[in-house]
Order: structure tokens, then sequence, then C-alpha cells
């Protein structure tokens, strides 16, 4: 372990040079005023009586040639601050060529600051392509847990193969997080997460109803709703020390979006659900960004500033699939009322706003990538429950923001390539749809797989009627059913297989988990077939 002399101390500290440079990896971390810090006390090595890596480890965002690094200290996560000393201490971490860390490639030492909760991030570059790496991070005599990255193919690399998952919606309430073991379990390239990581709310006591049923938590929340940054990093903690969760974190990178629950159920750009003031309401919001990234393996390119977050980004693996992450929420115009028509099929209503948009669309015209998934939070599919056809509307998703949805289907239409596929999640069941436009006899455009809830929901009802009701009028759905689990997908050059796993049981550990259904699109043919 190299030894930190003053200067480059210092430099971590954010007192030199911004964001000090440790070989190819550099640190992520605010800086701090110089003079508020006290050298010979950040010098001195902390030392404690239990472990600091109570919320385990975690990369993402991978690339290349690189990827970032995650951890957070807190030996009492659920105290103020986390149980750590307010100030800032220095975290070594390695990064090692095999499982064992016997072969170390890199090591450096990155800042855990308490402005930002003690987390840590190393975004590291000038790593091979291609190849998984593992890591770990050390502070005052204690080791963290192994985690295992990987990094992405070369840009131009003729890639056979990709396969990863697709999950949210983690309600810690309503299940135990046997999916996320799972999902731990399989051999993946990466994972996505499309949102709703912590539920904002307060638990509620006693029996409550859920699916008109008697429902008592199997486990609760810690404190009243959330509003304030330390009230956020609390639930984090809460969530993060689920040990379930901590494998998936360590067992391959993530690409993280978030959906509204990491701030306020179905809150839209500056607006919340509860007419809150704007200027009020993006304080909050503030707070809930910063620790989304304490909390997430996210590049310094999604630090919070001035109170908004770079969350849409693109990922290339190889030439066979261009991966597009959008952000629906802080683009979004403001929600409205389903009645008014009008208002609805406005041409002026967006759900990602117009820069984004266009970023999408050029993303889709290009013709280097054999697929393109679209891997955003809520559903794009219109799905019909009534026997007059009507579409089954939400302000909350596409539906609610009709012209956003047609130029969108318009736009894959147009470009041609029969290659577009969207993963996504938020409605706490599996949904495998073609995507068509506004009449029920159009053409398919492409095809979505909306993966149901990690907790969500807790165990489900299977095939019930409301799913029933749907499967009936809606010629275009293939399947659907409320059931917690994930989606395995399974990209390969001639088809986009995507793989329902349903778990019997989540309000009892160690359930077990299921290929409910398979679905393929055959590459050039948009519509889905049982695989």
């Amino acid at each position: 372990m190299e030894t930190i002399n003053r200067r480059r101390f210092l430099a971590l500290a954010g007192l030199s040079a911004a964001g000090a440079w440790m070989g190819t990896a550099h640190a992520l971390a605010a800086q701090t005023d110089a003079a508020a810090l006290n050298p010979r006390n950040l010098l001195a090595s902390p030392r404690f009586a239990s472990t600091p890596f109570t919320l385990g480890v975690a990369s993402g965002d991978p690339s290349a040639d690189g990827m970032v690094l995650w951890t957070r200290l807190a030996t009492e996560p659920l105290v103020f601050g986390g149980g750590m000393p307010a100030r800032p201490m220095v975290v070594e971490w390695q990064l090692g060529a095999d499982e064992g860390m016997r072969k170390v490639v890199r090591k450096g030492s990155a800042m855990a600051h308490p402005e930002l909760g003690h987390a840590v991030h190393v975004e590291l570059e000038g790593l091979a392509p291609g190849r998984p790496y593992w890591y770990r991070f050390t502070v005052g005599g204690h080791a963290s847990a192994i985690g295992c990255s990987r990094t992405l193919p070369a840009a131009s690399a003729a890639v056979d193969r990709v396969r990863f998952a697709v999950a949210g919606c983690q309600h810690y309430e309503e299940g135990h997080y046997t999916a996320w073991r799972r999902i731990a379990e399989e051999p993946l390239d990466f994972v996505f997460h499309y949102g709703d990581y912590i539920y904002e709310g307060e638990s509620q006591p006693g029996v409550r109803k859920m699916n008109g049923q008697p429902f008592t938590n199997l486990r609760n929340h810690v404190g009243p709703q959330i509003y304030s940054l330390d009230d956020y990093r609390r639930r984090y903690a809460q969530y993060k020390s689920d040990a379930d969760l901590q494998a998936a974190h360590a067992s391959a990178p993530w690409f993280v979006t978030f959906d509204d629950h990491e701030v306020d159920n179905n809150w839209a750009g500056a607006e919340d659900q509860d007419d809150t003031p704007s200027e009020v309401f993006l304080l909050r919001r503030a707070q809930a960004f910063q620790a989304y990234y304490e909390n997430m393996p996210l590049r310094r390119s999604a630090f919070p500033r001035d109170g908004h977050m770079q969350m849409y980004r693109r990922a290339r693996y190889g030439t066979l699939m261009d991966l597009h992450l959008l952000d629906t929420r802080q683009y979004r115009s403001k929600q409205v009322n389903m009645a008014l028509r009008k208002e609805v099929e406005s041409p002026e209503r967006s759900i990602v706003g117009a820069k984004q948009e266009r970023w999408l669309f050029d993303g889709l015209a290009d013709a280097v990538p054999r697929w393109h998934t679209i891997a955003h939070q809520v559903a794009l599919g219109n799905y019909m429950r009534e026997k007059d056809g009507v579409v089954q509307s939400s302000d909350d998703q596409w539906s609610g923001y009709l012209d956003s949805r047609r130029r969108l289907l318009d736009h894959i239409q147009k470009v041609g390539f029969g290659n577009v596929v969207t993963a996504c999640g938020d409605a706490h069941r599996h949904y495998a749809s073609d995507l068509v436009q506004d009449h029920r006899d159009s053409g398919v455009v492409s095809s979505e797989f909306l993966a149901t809830s990690i907790t969500s929901g807790a165990d489900g009802q299977g095939v019930d009627a409301y799913a029933q009701n749907q499967l009936r009028h809606s010629p275009h759905l293939k399947a659907t059913i409320d059931k917690r689990g994930y989606v395995l997908c399974d990209v390969t050059r001639d088809a986009w297989i995507g793989d329902m796993k349903t778990l019997d049981a989540v309000m009892r550990p160690n359930g077990t988990v299921q290929s409910w259904k398979r679905y393929a699109v055959e590459h050039g043919r948009p519509g889905l077939q049982e695989a």
C-alpha cells in the first residue's frame, strides 16, 4: 500500500488540483474549503471498532476502458452521519485481474467526504476492453467485500452476445430481495436498474390493504416520510444493508436510472403530485438527487449541479448493441388530467424534453450497432381493458404524453432497421408487448419487455382477472403476470430474447425462481415470437 505524503493527501482532499489523478483513476469528491480542514487530523489513520463497509460495494457505468467503483462508509448506517466522524477520510482501493486479488493491476487512494455522506467514487480509465476485473476497498484496518466488474468490448469489436438483467421497484417493506440474490447468481455482463430503488413513504403500522387483501409489512421503514438529505441517506442505508442487494451489486456492473420514488411519487420536472410550490419542491428534489448520487456507482458527469443531474447517456456494446438510457422525469411536461384529451395529445407535451428527444433520435439512426435497446422507466405499450378498445391511460406513463410516444414510434419506423427493443418497469407486473401506433390494426413498430418488481406488490396474484382483461382486449399484448422477478435479456446478432423470470414467493425467504415465458425478436422483423 503506497504511502500518502502531505502534498498528495491535500490533492486528494481537493485542496490542490480538483480530483487528483491516481494512475488513470480519479476520485470523485466535492472540493472542501481549505480553512475547514486540519491536515494533522486528516492524516491520522482512522480506526473503527466495526466494519465501515456495511453498505457493500458496487461498480457501474462501464465503458470499453473503465468503470466507476463505489462504496460508502457507515459503521452505523441508520444513525445520523452513519456513525462516522465528521471529517474526510482516505480510503485505499485495489483493482485485480483475478477473483482472489492475487494479481493487483491498479491501486490508489480516494477521499470519503462527509459532505457526500462518506461516499467514494473512483472513476477508472485505461483498462483492457471486454474483460472482468475485481476490486476492493480498505480503511481503518478493515477490508470490504470483493466485487466483480467488467469493461465493455471495444466499440469496433464484433461481439456475438450480451446478457443482462432488467430489474427495479424494490419496496423494502413488501418482500425479501430474493430476486437480487438470483440475479447475483446469473452470469451477466451488466444489470440495468430502471428505478424506484427506494420508496419515500413512512410505514403504515398494522394491517393494510393490498390488491383488496389484508397485508402486513414484512419489515418497516425507519423514520417518517423523507424530505431532508439525511432522511434520504438513511433510507438508502436501510435498503443497501440488505445482503441480497449487496450481492447483486458486487456481482456485475450496473447502469442505473431513477424513476419517481427516489424523490416523490409521480413527480414531473419541477412539480410534485401535491401542488407544492415549485421552488419548495425543487429544494427537496436537490436533496434527493445528492443522496442518489452518493449511493450509486455514477460518473462525475452525473454529479448534481444547480439542482440537475445528467442522467441520459449511451453505452456501446461493440457492434452488437447500443444501450440508450433515458431520463423520463426531469424534462417531462406537467402531468394532466387524462380526461382532458386535447391536453394529453398536445404536441407541446413531452416525456423526455426536446433536447433529449433529438439526442435519442440521432442515436437510433446510427446504422453501426446490430441492435438498439432503449432502457427507460415507464411503459411505452398501450394496453386496452375495455370491450370498446379504449386505451388504458396513465398520466405517469407514455400514454399520458401521446404525441411524444407517436414521435418516437414514427422515428423508429422511419429509420426502418427493425432492430429496436425497449426495456423498462414501474408497473409491478411483467409485460411482453408489441408496440403499435394508435390503432390496434396498425403494424408492429417495435417490442417492449417491461420487467416486474423485485418486491413491490408482495407475492402477487399471478394471471389475475386484471391481466386476463388486458390480454383479452389487447391483441398486441403477448403476456402479463402479477408476480415478482426480473427479465433476463440475451441478445445475439440474430435475436433479442427476453426471459421473464418469476419467484414463487417473496414474503418468505429463499423463494424459487423460474422462467415463466420467453419471447424473441428476430433481427429485421419487429414483433415478439415465443422462444
